[in-house]
């Protein structure tokens, strides 16, 4: 990781480092070490002279999938395979970046989602956790399982509030016990001359293999889980009783699905919206720390 990147004695104010300003940018909650870690994978040769080719031929790619499809929308499923594929990609491939990113992703997301669980009178939601930590999770389905728990937790969480007659409140005593204030540091990624894409450089690629080895209805239904962020802001907005951080989404209005060619786009904007959900909850477990303090 570049160090200078983040050097403020660097600071030349007749060119100023874009990435520089939004890491000291406070306007966003975020992990510190995640944000870090993002500029510098935004500032990588990658996305600057790989992520323009790599987008033009991934639309390419998902334009002839999407024949095949039309077609043949069951004739090829095999998330198995993909998920092999996905991961010796990950591995071989994908810079230690990226692949923080990513990886950090599922922790986060099975933290926001227990997080509403277990802060909602009345209504007993069984949530499923993933938390991979190394390559050989991720062949577990890993990426296909993500979207199918969310829809799955969506469908069982307003089935029990319609149910029981519940509606959403705001909640006075929070439970934050599930809530990772600093990193997730077991999992560690080696930097190789091979290990060169992005995060979005990835995605990109990624995405045409989610589209051929999933059944036409299953890569639709992912597209579309990306949309839900609004739905999950929404629902948490509700337990605390403010709004403001719904403003931080940007897939929104998931009733009305956008196109599937924007998913890898969508994707990162579907991760950094989660970082900066989590960083709020971060804040209010840390704020809640320091008043149990002052009042021992």
């Amino acid at each position: 990781m570049k160090k200078n990147l983040f050097d403020i004695s660097k600071h030349d104010s007749r060119d100023p480092n874009p990435w520089l300003a939004l890491y000291l940018d406070t306007s966003i909650p975020m992990n510190e070490n995640t944000k870090r870690v993002l500029m510098t994978d935004n500032n990588s040769k990658s996305v600057r002279f790989l992520l323009p080719l790599i987008m033009f031929l991934s639309k390419f790619f998902m334009l002839l999938v999407h024949v095949f499809k039309f077609f043949f929308p069951n004739l090829i499923n095999s998330p198995k395979t993909l998920h092999r594929i996905l991961a010796w990609g990950l591995k071989h491939f994908v810079s230690a970046e990226a692949n923080y990113l990513i990886f950090r992703h599922f922790h986060v997301g099975t933290e926001i989602v227990e997080f509403i669980a277990q802060n909602i009178e009345g209504v007993e939601v069984k949530t499923t956790p993933l938390r991979p930590k190394n390559f050989e999770d991720v062949k577990e389905n890993l990426f296909l399982n993500h979207d199918l728990n969310l829809y799955n937790f969506v469908i069982n969480l307003n089935t029990e509030l319609r149910n029981k007659n519940i509606d959403i409140v705001p909640k006075s005593n929070l439970n934050t016990n599930m809530i990772t204030e600093n990193q997730f540091d077991h999992i560690e990624f080696s930097n190789k001359w091979t290990t060169i894409l992005d995060l979005r450089s990835a995605i990109e690629l990624f995405t045409p293999l989610f589209q051929f080895f999933l059944t036409a209805n299953d890569f639709v239904r992912a597209s579309n889980s990306l949309q839900l962020d609004e739905t999950i802001a929404i629902y948490t907005s509700q337990i605390l009783g403010t709004p403001a951080h719904i403003g931080l989404v940007n897939n929104k209005h998931p009733m009305v699905p956008a196109t599937t060619y924007d998913a890898g786009y969508n994707l990162v904007l579907h991760g950094l919206a989660a970082e900066s959900l989590h960083g709020v909850l971060v804040k209010i477990k840390k704020q809640e720390r320091l008043e149990i303090q002052k009042k021992g």
